[in-house]
């Protein structure tokens, strides 16, 4: 069969290529401690499914409008407003099945074949695919681990052209955990204000876990508001990965033609979940901060073992629940006559060895790192901290 040649230019994501194999070797009955997905592992808080079963019992069963129901784009407006001071009416908002669909609604309609899009490294890894699915070349700016993994003004500025149609980012970013600070986004605002021609999709997704405090939006200055496409969704910070709901609220003619393009893909999202949905933005956010709690206390168990292991190199995450370290420095050694050149190798030595799931860096731009996800129960984590370490004493 000859299938379209856009498919040539994007592969698996690692992500679920590593949970693939993790399930057949659980098939086997080995036990592995997966840590490779971004997945909350607490159930959706028992209000939000009351709400969506109360929807179900009152006929919500049938299409929904394209851009949703308008009880959860005022609900998405009031939360904009509340959470981060950002006025965004009814009609510049659109919601889809799930932030990924979002994010591609709106490439889809800003980038043209030869645009050029900016995507800091690391990076969540379908940025690019969708990118180059538009027919757009990326640019990638690496940002070390020396800086946070975070873009500066310099490397923004000296990464945009005439041909720049767009910048991709995410705060509290997937795979880093690194956060923007105000000041940090002010500075990029600076370089976005000399070249109009650019827009922002702005990745917020992780908003609620953070632990720094108030969560950052680009949308916030006003002089470049009119180009900035924010993206969010109820899968992290509402435990609702499987419900498939996301929303991007931007400039009225981007979400008309969001509107347009997602009319020719799915039509409108969920019903049930857009109701329950209504419920998880307007009621009490404490089921949401004890989440995060507890993630919190995963971290702060997580990063230091790994930064007590001799030869990892590990950032300090103020928010999402990944650790990112750095392991080249094991690059070049072996075990077991298998020897360890890059990531790849890295990350299948954890799984066959240690039997941990790991995702390698490469898929998110940053080869010299591998990322695990704290999304999952404290002894878990203990079990696999412990088997990294010893893995990694055979290869001293």
């Amino acid at each position: 069969m000859q299938l379209a040649q856009r498919l040539s230019s994007i592969t698996e994501p690692q992500t679920i290529k590593m949970a693939k194999l993790s399930r057949e070797l659980k098939a086997k009955g080995i036990n592995i401690v997966d840590l490779s997905l971004g997945e909350p592992d607490f159930k959706t808080p028992e209000h939000i499914c009351n709400a969506a079963i109360k929807a179900m019992n009152d006929g919500f069963t049938k299409y929904a409008p394209v851009a949703g129901f308008p009880d959860l784009l005022e609900a998405i407006s009031i939360k904009l407003k509340r959470d981060n001071n950002l006025d965004y009416p009814a009609n510049q908002i659109i919601v889809s099945t799930g932030a990924k669909q979002s994010l591609v609604n709106a490439v889809l309609c800003l980038v043209d074949p030869g645009d050029e899009v900016i995507i800091p490294t690391p990076f969540w890894v379908t940025y690019a695919a969708q990118v180059q699915l538009a027919g757009g070349i990326v640019k990638y700016v690496s940002c070390g681990i020396e800086n946070d993994f975070k873009l500066s003004p310099e490397q923004l500025e000296a990464s945009i052209t005439l041909k720049t149609k767009l910048f991709i980012y995410s705060s509290p970013c997937n795979p880093t955990g690194s956060v923007y600070s105000r000041e940090e986004l002010a500075g990029l605002v600076e370089v976005f204000k000399r070249h109009p021609q650019v827009y922002i999709i702005s990745d917020e997704i992780y908003e609620y876990i953070n632990y720094t405090g108030r969560h950052e939006s680009i949308a916030q200055f006003d002089e470049i508001k009119d180009r900035v496409v924010v993206v969010n969704g109820m899968s992290k910070g509402f435990a609702m990965t499987g419900w498939r709901l996301g929303y991007m609220a931007g400039p009225r003619e981007l979400a008309q033609a969001c509107d347009k393009l997602q009319a020719q893909f799915t039509s409108g999202a969920n019903s049930i979940a857009q109701k329950a949905s209504v419920t998880a933005l307007l009621s009490d956010l404490a089921p949401t901060y004890k989440m995060v709690d507890a993630f919190k206390q995963r971290k702060d168990y997580v990063i230091p073992a790994l930064q007590k292991m001799p030869g990892v190199k590990c950032n300090n995450p103020e928010g999402a629940f990944y650790a990112f370290p750095d392991i080249s420095s094991f690059f070049g050694k072996s075990y077991g006559g298998n020897a360890i050149n890059n990531d790849e190798d890295f990350s299948m030595f954890l799984l066959n060895e240690a039997h941990v799931a790991t995702v390698c860096g490469s898929a998110f731009g940053a080869p010299n790192c591998v990322r695990l996800s704290f999304a999952t129960s404290m002894t878990n984590l203990m079990e696999a901290m412990e088997r990294i370490s010893v893995a990694l004493q055979k290869l001293a």
